[in-house]
């Protein structure tokens, strides 16, 4: 499979928690979010919806892209995502993922 270097920011939900992220396989990353494979900050926040990503020529350019938009302050990740996608949808759903399923609010008895 072809290798393309893509940087993303992935989100809990519309202005909830971001993380930016760098791979060369953006179905398979997603993927990994999606399942929680990994143990970390994107798990811990439930950050799984892809709301924003770019495609490099190569990957020495997609990291220092993915470099300088983690350094961003937050309201300009925001502007980054709404510039393109206002309403946060998971585009992950443009690339064949099933649709997510938003938590339900816990009731109390």
């Amino acid at each position: 499979m072809e290798k393309v270097p893509t940087v993303y920011i992935v989100a809990s939900q519309r202005n909830g928690t971001v993380y930016t992220g760098v791979t060369s396989d953006l179905m398979a990353r997603i993927h990994q979010h999606r399942t929680k494979a990994f143990k970390g900050f994107t798990a811990k926040h439930s950050c799984d919806r892809l709301v924003w990503f770019e495609v490099h020529e190569t990957m020495a350019s997609a990291i220092l892209r993915e470099k300088q938009v983690k350094n961003w302050r937050r309201d300009w990740k925001l502007a980054l995502i709404e510039q393109d996608n206002p309403r946060w949808y998971d585009l992950a759903e443009t690339l064949g993922f099933e649709p997510l399923i938003a938590p339900q609010p816990s009731s109390r008895t």
